[in-house]
């Protein structure tokens, strides 16, 4: 059994961070950042609601996916796309979360507001 090592994943956009032994699903590791990510299936990779991307270049920091996670994203695994519930962590990494559309619509507003308001005051 490969000896467990404390390893750092990061979560963007948040950039919240969680110190794991290996081996720990990504899914874990995010319950442990206080990162909320959707689940229904109880991480039995059947859901599809814990998606989440990592770069090309840290993808080998995640163990290769088996065969219900690879059956469950098929071409986007090429994309980056992992199941948190799946994906153990061998290596320190940071992974992205999607945002959800209706926060990703009230920052965009949030954010043309504040913008706009800093226009006024110059």
């Amino acid at each position: 059994m490969a000896q467990k090592h404390k390893v750092t994943v990061t979560f963007h956009p948040e950039g919240r961070r969680a110190s794991v032994d290996n081996g720990v699903t990504v899914l874990e590791a995010a319950r442990r950042a206080g990162v909320t990510l959707p689940t229904r299936c109880s991480g039995k990779a059947s859901c599809l609601m814990c998606k989440v991307t990592v770069d090309e270049q840290e993808a080998a920091q995640l163990a290769p996916p088996g065969e219900a996670e690879g059956r469950k994203l098929g071409s986007l695994l090429d994309q980056g796309f992992r199941l948190a519930c799946q994906a153990a962590v061998k290596g320190t990494v940071t992974v992205s979360v999607p945002e959800d559309p209706l926060k990703a619509a009230v920052r965009r507003r949030l954010e043309a507001a504040r913008s706009a308001e800093e226009d006024r005051l110059w």
